[in-house]
């Protein structure tokens, strides 16, 4: 079994729920018949060596500073990168990028050892409609990073989110995708 393969077992294990009828509220406030919840998988020690190696390799030749995005989604993943790309003798930064800015200190939005003028890949986990993921990128921006690329755990490909982070990012990867994991759903379901 491939890493991606054991990752998408673990998101239809842990992380996605399905019902009939739309029972599960987003965050753009519509329902849905599906739900992802990513955080017992990148927080899952499986998880995160999965999600380090796959992210590590979806930017290891892009000669970037660091990886980051918007907390909390982001967080495992970028610290799990961050790891990984320690042990291939590679280190890749981590950072953290705050709903809102900090009343005190320094006020930075972004937390971690980046700074203007560094190349950065942005990560998200689920993305909908792009919202978390295009605030990251902006807060980036505004601390003079540059956004190479954008990589997700798992993108629900519906809400426009893929074009959405496309118009502001020149490339978006995504780990696993809605119909990779409803593929394997149908599977189990019919078994």
């Amino acid at each position: 079994m491939t890493m991606k393969e054991r990752l998408m077992e673990l998101i239809l294990q842990h992380a996605f729920r399905y019902s009939d009828t739309p029972a599960f509220k987003l965050v753009h406030g519509g329902l849905s018949k599906f739900y992802f919840n990513c955080k017992s998988v990148t927080l899952d020690p499986e998880g995160q060596v999965l999600i380090g190696n796959l992210i590590y390799r979806a930017v290891r030749d892009l000669k970037i500073d660091a990886v980051g995005g918007l907390t909390l989604g982001a967080d495992p993943m970028a610290n799990a990168t961050a790891y990984t790309s320690w042990l291939e003798k590679d280190p890749i930064q981590c950072f953290v990028v705050r709903k809102k800015a900090k009343d005190h200190g320094t006020a930075s939005l972004i937390e971690g050892k980046v700074k203007a003028g560094n190349r950065v890949v942005v990560l998200d986990d689920v993305i909908t409609t792009g919202g978390s993921t295009l605030q990251a990128v902006a807060a980036c921006r505004s601390a003079g990073l540059e956004v190479v690329k954008a990589v997700v755990l798992v993108d629900r490909q519906e809400m426009d989110g893929r074009q959405n982070i496309l118009k502001e990012v020149p490339e978006l990867e995504a780990l696993v995708t809605r119909d990779e994991i409803f593929e394997r759903f149908s599977r189990k379901k019919n078994q």
